[in-house]
């Protein structure tokens, strides 16, 4: 694609390239699917490329196979993709040449804290995280303790609020110091972080708008700050609903969600859809994923996608 394009109406100065992400760690499931056709439909709706990359970071819960089937389910579904798909657990280089780069500047620092000690210091009562984890309180932040080996990376984050704007959720801001604390960039297992990760694949893939679930809307600060280090543009981002089971629970392979099934997928897609805020009209019952995703590029409008969760219907 060369020159603008236009999104709901608008010229962007920029070709849009979007992207879809997700993890071999077992099939897709609809939570995941309702990530992939928003992805999907922003990028074909703004007239853009839409890339796939396999975010098989983390080895040990990768699954034999799912990469594959990952494949085969978004064809399957009409999503199909622009160009070769992008493999993390290929790119360790361009990861170490990153942080190579961050340890330059002094932005990063070795840790010799493992999660154990962490919670032990801290009593289990210290402050956490969006993700839940042990918000670091520094112990290496200044140099490593007498005897103590280096086992991770962490980003030294300052004391001020980052701003960012969502295109669904609206102006957002957070204190990387008060609501994060100094984050890891390389794991005590010799493997890279997802935040650096993402960060460096997006820049490398030309990516100007990431959409993607609600559960990574916190994580975006992270990036932003890591970009500005290392002079990496910033994407506009989206974060669309949550597919959650009744108890709320997300849906994920930790709360045995079923894989998108082989049968009835216009179904699925038109609930897809619905979640998107998007739902088919009555002439489109009972038409196929292909034919549903048409429909659909054409009235794409982020502006009708909720923030609120969906819960999943007994079939998902």
């Amino acid at each position: 694609m060369s020159g603008s394009a236009r999104h709901n109406g608008r010229v962007n100065p920029v070709p849009y390239v979007g992207r879809f992400a997700p993890s071999p760690t077992g099939p897709l499931h609809a939570g995941s699917l309702v990530a992939a056709v928003a992805s999907f439909l922003d990028a074909r709706a703004a007239g853009g490329r839409w890339l796939l990359r396999m975010e098989d970071l983390d080895r040990p819960r990768c699954e034999a196979g799912a990469a594959d089937a990952i494949l085969r389910q978004l064809e399957a579904y009409g999503l199909v993709w622009d160009g070769a798909v992008l493999v993390q657990s290929q790119r360790d280089d361009a990861y170490a040449a990153a942080l190579d780069a961050l340890k330059v500047q002094g932005a990063v620092y070795p840790c010799a804290c493992t999660r154990s000690q962490l919670a032990r210091t801290q009593l289990n009562q210290a402050p956490r995280n969006p993700e839940g984890e042990i918000l670091y309180p520094g112990t290496c932040r200044n140099g490593l303790p007498p005897g103590a080996v280096a086992r991770a990376w962490r980003v030294r984050v300052p004391d001020v609020s980052t701003r960012f704007h969502d295109r669904i959720h609206g102006d957002l801001q957070q204190n990387l110091a008060h609501d994060v604390g100094d984050f890891v960039v390389k794991r005590a297992d010799g493997l890279f972080a997802y935040q650096l990760a993402v960060v460096v694949d997006d820049a490398f893939q030309g990516v100007t708008h990431v959409v993607r679930g609600a559960d990574l809307l916190w994580n975006t600060p992270r990036q932003i700050y890591l970009q500005t280090l290392l002079g990496l543009p910033t994407p506009a981002y989206a974060h669309v609903p949550l597919v959650t089971n009744a108890a709320g629970q997300k849906l994920s392979k930790q709360t045995r969600a079923s894989a998108l099934p082989e049968t009835g997928r216009g179904a699925v897609m038109a609930e897809a859809l619905a979640v998107l805020g998007h739902p088919p009209p009555a002439g489109l019952a009972g038409a196929e994923p292909a034919e549903l995703l048409s429909w659909a590029s054409a009235h794409w409008q982020i502006e009708n996608v909720p923030a609120r969760p969906a819960v999943a219907n007994a079939a998902a």
